[in-house]
């Protein structure tokens, strides 16, 4: 479904991605993994066009997308839940989450049926300011307005960081499922990780922009993590 070749992207006159090739296996959940500063936030920004690739070619279902604006890529199916979560404070909760559905492709402006089911206080609390829920909260909007598009294909950068525990197991659940009941591919980055092997069904380490090591879960081993995430 989501095929990467070859990518170079920069950051300033810095090579963030270096020749990165992965195959992203459809409805299944992919975990990029690696010290900070490797390129995982920019292998999920030059996904989305958010940074412009030097090189390579990024495919979705046979069309090369490279060269396609970021909103062009929404509405091919793509939707990014950005580390931070990027939320509007000033704007309520269903007005956050509507943002997402400009790119749903079938036209649907309102609130998608998986919020509910998925996130119940949001959906129970829609006309409050979401600047007022907590950090985990947020991050629930985030994933709820990126539902909102009806996307293929979910890039999600580091969800659980600097969430309340409690949270971050609903957060778990709801990533899991997105993959095991609603079909979605999923791109995630993650720091946990026990999560990545609980989620996950295949995996790529990041060093210096490459792609150090990859294949099933199964292979992150501790001596792999030692090896490429202790400092």
């Amino acid at each position: 479904m989501l095929s990467l070749t070859n990518l170079e992207s920069y950051y300033g006159r810095s090579r963030a991605l270096n020749g990165i090739s992965l195959e992203i296996e459809p409805q299944r959940i992919t975990g990029i993994a690696g010290r900070n500063g490797t390129g995982k936030t920019t292998l999920l920004k030059t996904i989305m066009g958010l940074t412009d690739a030097a090189r390579g070619s990024i495919r979705l279902n046979g069309q090369d997308i490279s060269a396609l604006p970021t909103h062009r890529r929404a509405r091919s199916g793509i939707a990014y839940v950005p580390q931070g979560r990027g939320i509007i404070p000033e704007f309520t909760i269903r007005e956050n989450i509507v943002m997402g559905a400009f790119a749903n492709r079938a036209g649907r402006r309102g609130i998608p049926d998986l919020v509910p089911e998925l996130f119940p206080y949001l959906a129970a609390n829609l006309d409050r300011p979401g600047g007022v829920l907590s950090g985990g909260q947020q991050q629930q909007l985030a994933i709820a307005r990126a539902l909102a598009a009806e996307p293929d294909v979910v890039l999600l950068d580091e969800p659980n960081e600097g969430i309340q525990p409690s949270i971050v197991e609903e957060i778990e659940r709801v990533i899991l499922r997105l993959s095991r009941e609603f079909g979605l591919t999923v791109i995630l980055v993650e720091q946990n990780i026990g999560f990545l092997r609980r989620a996950a069904s295949r995996f790529a380490m990041l060093e210096k922009g490459r792609v150090v090591e990859s294949g099933p879960i199964a292979d992150l081993t501790d001596a792999v993590v030692d090896r490429h995430m202790t400092i």
